[in-house]
């Protein structure tokens, strides 16, 4: 799993938000000194991910609490597929289930999509990428799921790649001026970080040719057709991503245009969590 240095912190949080000032619940009809064993299992088939994070959540709740892997972040699981086993104070299991199932139903989603769609590609050279288009303070996890999925992390944020998309050209008075102002101010910060620009038409596509200082192009709302004219342009002088309205139904014909990349922001914003339980054993 990716190092996540807020990762307690995160969950904590969830936590709290859950249980408030207590949960009432279970105080009221579990005695304190009940034990027990539950197990959680996959009610559909899908990629798993988020075991580490569903196992610290218990641990966080009652660091007594045994908790065994079955199956890992990346298995694939199938209907009745036992994930984890908890044992320990059964009013603390109770008190951390839900918490435990959000977190791995939503991140096992993400992987389960991210892999249909990764072996849509199969047979090509395209990469699926996710986007920036993450749920508040989840980024990290929602991305490591991706990559437990098959496809590939793009940026992380706003401070490791620099992205010139339209609103900045715009701002910036242009093309050539945005990527020139860019370089200036990585040299003058002392910083390297690649450069990705948005074009929407061919028309900017050929200024960003002309121009340079680029590491990758992004072609956004392209057409399949166009998209074929623009790849074939570039000719293979930088890295090429297609963005923008790109479905099921329309990406593997998006990517037999022999680009390199094709960003799918729904990746992590628009997923189906994966069923998952937690039952007595």
């Amino acid at each position: 799993m990716m190092k996540i240095d807020n990762l307690d912190e995160l969950i904590v949080m969830a936590l709290r938000e859950d249980v408030g000032d207590g949960d009432h619940s279970t105080l009221a009809c579990i005695p304190p000194d009940a034990v027990g064993t539950a197990k959680m299992v996959a009610k559909q088939e899908g990629i798993l991910c988020g075991t580490e994070v569903g196992r610290r959540v218990f641990q966080i709740v009652d660091a007594s609490l045994e908790v065994s892997l079955m199956k890992h972040d990346g298995d694939a699981v199938a209907k009745g597929d036992i994930i984890m086993t908890v044992t320990g104070h059964s009013g603390s299991i109770l008190t951390a289930e839900r918490t435990a199932l959000n977190f791995m139903q939503r991140l096992s989603g993400i992987a389960t999509e991210t892999h249909r769609m990764v072996l849509m590609l199969d047979g090509l050279h395209t990469k699926l990428l996710d986007t920036r288009k993450t749920t508040p303070n989840m980024r990290l996890l929602e991305k490591y799921a991706v990559h437990c999925g098959g496809g590939t992390n793009h940026r992380i944020g706003l401070y490791d790649m620099v992205m010139l998309k339209d609103n900045h050209i715009d701002f910036a008075g242009g093309i050539e001026a945005a990527i020139d102002r860019t370089h200036s101010y990585l040299k003058a910060k002392g910083k390297s970080l690649r450069i990705e620009i948005e074009v929407r038409d061919l028309d900017e596509l050929q200024r960003v040719l002309d121009h340079g200082g680029v590491d990758r192009i992004m072609l956004d709302n392209f057409t399949p057709e166009l998209l074929t004219e623009a790849v074939k342009r570039i000719g293979g002088r930088y890295e090429t991503e297609a963005s923008g309205g790109i479905t099921e139904a329309t990406l593997r014909r998006y990517a037999e245009t022999g680009v390199d990349f094709i960003s799918v922001g729904a990746l992590t914003h628009h997923i189906k969590s994966l069923d998952i339980s937690l039952v007595k054993k």
